[in-house]
C-alpha cells in the first residue's frame, strides 16, 4: 500500500483538476506534477480519471440545454428515419434554441434559428460525437495498463508539454494564414471534422498533451472558428471522460500499490471541488477564446515543461 492522501492534498488536487481540465494545458499533467513537486508522490491515474467526473459534471450542467436538445434530436430522428422510416415533425415550441447563432430558413446566420435547421444540426452533432468517441474508446482499452504506468513518467509529460505547445502554436498560425475570416462556425461542422477531432482526442491518453488542446487544434486545422472548435471539444469529451472515470471507480475506491491513496470521502470531496471550480473555468474559457487565441497558453506550457526538465535533470524531482 502507498502513502495515504491527506485532506489538504485532496482539496488542492481537486482545485487543480477544476482549473486545468478545460484549458489546453493538460489537467492530468498538472495533477501529476503537483503531486510530485509538492507532495513527493503520484496521486495515480485512477484518482485523475475519477476527479474528471466532477469537471465533466460541470460541462453537463453548463451545456444542459444544448445536450438535452442534441440527445432529443438524435434519438427522435433516428427513431423516425430508421425505425418508423418516416420523418417526424416536432412543434417549434418544443425545440429550444442554441446559444450560438445558427442558420435560418433562408440560409443566413442569425439569433432566431429556424427550428428545422436547428433540429438537423443537433442530429448531426449527436452523430459526430458518437463517431468521434470510438477511436479513444478502443485505444483506451487496449493501452489501459500503459496509461496507468509508463505514460505517467515525468520526463514524457514534460516533453509533451513542450511538443504540444508547438502544435497548438502551429494550429493557430496555420488557421490564421489559411482560413483567415472564412473559418466555419459550429453550424457547418462536418463528418470529416468530427472524425479528425476524434482521432486527435486519442492523443490525450498521453499526460501532457491536453484533451482540449488536441481537439481544439485539430478543429482549427480543419478550418473551424476557435469558439466552434472549443465548444465541440467540450461535447466530444463527455462520453470518453465519463467512461474513463466510471471504469476507474473500483481502483480509486480500493487503492493498492505505490502512490497517494485517497479514501472514498476524500475522492468524493475532491470531485465535488473540481465540479465547482470547473464550472467557473468552462464559462471563463468560452468567453476568452471568443476574443483571444490559444497562443496565450503556449508560453505557459513551454515554461512549465522546461522548468520540469530542469528539476528532473538536477534530481530535485523524481520522474516516477
Amino acid at each position: 500500500m502507498g502513502e495515504s492522501m491527506t485532506w489538504v492534498q485532496a482539496l488542492v488536487l481537486g482545485v487543480v483538476q477544476g482549473l486545468t481540465e478545460f484549458l489546453p494545458i493538460s489537467s492530468s499533467a498538472h495533477l501529476r506534477i503537483t503531486s510530485a513537486v509538492f507532495f513527493g508522490d503520484d496521486a495515480g491515474a485512477s484518482f485523475t480519471a475519477v476527479t474528471q467526473l466532477g469537471t465533466e459534471a460541470a460541462v453537463l450542467v453548463y451545456f444542459a440545454r444544448d445536450i438535452g436538445r442534441i440527445v432529443t434530436a438524435w434519438t427522435t430522428t433516428v427513431w423516425s428515419r430508421y425505425v418508423v422510416r418516416q420523418r417526424e415533425t416536432v412543434p417549434a415550441s418544443e425545440l429550444p434554441t442554441t446559444r450560438l447563432p445558427v442558420l435560418d430558413a433562408h440560409g443566413r446566420f442569425g439569433d432566431h434559428p429556424d427550428p428545422h435547421w436547428q433540429r438537423e444540426l443537433d442530429y448531426r452533432v449527436g452523430w459526430y460525437v458518437i463517431i468521434a468517441t470510438v477511436p479513444i474508446g478502443v485505444l483506451g482499452l487496449v493501452f489501459a495498463d500503459q496509461i496507468r504506468t509508463g505514460a505517467r513518467n515525468l520526463w514524457l509529460i514534460s516533453i509533451m508539454l513542450i511538443v504540444f505547445a508547438l502544435v497548438i502554436a502551429f494550429a493557430e498560425y496555420y488557421a490564421g494564414r489559411t482560413y483567415g475570416q472564412t473559418r466555419r462556425p459550429l453550424e457547418l461542422l462536418g463528418t470529416r471534422d468530427g472524425l479528425i477531432m476524434g482521432l486527435a482526442q486519442c492523443l490525450a491518453l498521453i499526460p501532457g498533451v491536453s484533451r482540449s488542446g488536441a481537439t481544439s487544434s485539430a478543429g482549427l486545422l480543419c478550418g473551424l472558428t476557435r469558439e466552434a472548435a472549443v465548444r465541440f471539444s467540450f461535447l466530444l469529451a463527455i462520453p470518453a471522460v465519463l467512461a474513463s472515470g466510471l471504469f476507474s471507480l473500483p481502483d480509486a475506491f480500493e487503492p493498492a500499490g505505490e502512490g497517494l491513496n485517497a479514501s472514498g470521502a476524500q475522492l468524493i470531496v475532491a470531485t465535488a471541488v473540481s465540479f465547482v471550480v470547473g464550472y467557473a473555468s468552462v464559462a471563463w474559457l468560452l468567453r476568452f477564446v471568443a476574443r483571444h487565441s490559444l497562443d496565450w497558453f503556449v508560453g505557459y506550457r513551454l515554461v512549465l515543461g522546461a522548468t520540469m526538465l530542469v528539476l528532473l535533470a538536477t534530481g530535485v524531482v523524481s520522474a516516477t
